[in-house]
């Protein structure tokens, strides 16, 4: 079994910086892929950015504010987010994948990321 940790959440106002941290432990895989998923209040999950490990991928949503960096060797992915906005306020989940091809990182889709974290708050106030 693989279990992700996240830490790092909490609360920031709008325009600060907050990075997230999830690491992975117990019989990990080669995890090709770690990224984040985010579900907002009355909102579905989505993808926030995921990396495979160099390549990094985002949703438009964050483009240019967030930052992800995957250190495969050590099972370990963050999320740095700058220019916080309200509509960022969400449960962040850090999500892995073994031996996946880095076109199926890309698209961050549920149902391809079979280990997920329990999720963090992150609460962006205006």
């Amino acid at each position: 079994q693989v279990q992700l940790v996240e830490s790092g959440g909490g609360s920031v106002q709008a325009g600060g910086s907050m990075t997230l941290s999830c690491i992975a432990s117990g019989k990990t895989l080669p995890l090709n892929c770690m990224g984040w998923f985010r579900r907002g209040p009355g909102k579905e999950r989505e993808g926030v950015a995921t990396a495979y490990p160099l390549n990094t991928y985002y949703g438009d949503s964050v483009k240019g504010r967030f930052t992800i960096a995957h250190n495969k060797a050590k099972n370990t992915v963050t999320l740095q987010m700058n220019s916080l906005k309200p509509e960022d306020t969400a449960i962040y989940y850090c999500a892995a994948a073994g031996l996946v091809s880095g076109g199926t990182c890309r698209l961050m889709r549920i149902p391809d990321f079979p280990y997920w974290g329990q999720g963090t708050q992150v609460t962006v106030s205006s």
